[in-house]
């Protein structure tokens, strides 16, 4: 887990970055779009309930998801996105899956392949990289607030999660995606605090070690590919020194 959890940690601090000049705003924006398709309600629309979720972790303001609402549903005009799961291999060999909300596939796929050849990776085919990943819920809290851990264990588990792991000072709960919000509701009922990060994610079955200039090329490219307004998440399965991390940050 420590390659997710580092590119995790960095990836939502960067979102909240992004968040301030409104970036993450119009991501948001199309997740909620796609999800409202299937119907308004968040209450009967598990999709677009967890999309709401999480553009309120970014502080989405209420009208914004409101009106994107209405743009999925056809109350208000709006473009037509479509989803797709692009896959490939960055420096050093580490796998990466993206996932794509576009309105011309052929735009966003020249796009997305001319970023990995920039940075020394190469888009692949459909599987090259999935079978390296599983689908699963993640809750993360913060460790400083979570007096007892063993009554997290506890609560987690009859909730139906399928493991609790301690990651530096933060605890990550993992699920299966259907149980997911019984889990989350659970810890919530049991009064724990929010979760710092809540999501159904890919999280990698295996780590590929990444150091040196290599390590570098590879945060450049998936700075890149977060930053491509058609590209909603990364998943990487890289593990580099936290060294590394913060120098290039910094």
């Amino acid at each position: 887990m420590a390659g997710h959890s580092q590119w995790a940690n960095r990836k939502h601090r960067k979102a909240r970055q992004d968040a301030k000049k409104g970036k993450i705003f119009s991501k948001m924006a199309r997740e909620i779009m796609v999800a409202a398709r299937q119907g308004g309600d968040p209450a009967t629309n598990t999709q677009l309930r967890m999309a709401i979720e999480r553009a309120k972790q970014f502080s989405v303001p209420m009208e914004n998801i409101e009106r994107a609402i209405k743009r999925g549903t056809g109350e208000l005009s709006g473009q037509d996105f479509s989803e797709a799961m692009y896959e490939g291999f960055g420096p050093g060999g580490v796998a990466i899956m993206l996932r794509i909300l576009t309105d011309n596939r052929n735009r966003t796929a020249a796009e997305i392949r001319h970023l990995f050849s920039r940075y020394g990776g190469g888009l692949g085919e459909s599987g090259s990289v999935a079978w390296l990943f599983n689908r699963c819920g993640l809750i993360v809290l913060d460790g400083s607030q979570v007096a007892d851990p063993d009554e997290l264990l506890l609560v987690a588990m009859e909730a139906g999660a399928d493991d609790l792991r301690t990651e530096g000072d933060t605890y990550e709960i993992i699920t299966t995606p259907d149980k997911f919000e019984e889990v989350k509701n659970a810890l919530a009922e049991a009064g724990f605090p929010e979760p710092t990060n809540a999501e159904v994610t890919y999280l990698p079955t295996t780590q590929t070690a990444v150091a040196g200039k290599e390590a570098e090329q590879l945060l450049r490219l998936l700075d890149a590919l977060e930053d491509h307004d058609d590209v909603q998440d990364v998943y990487a399965n890289f593990d580099m020194a936290e060294e590394i991390l913060a120098a290039f940050d910094g």
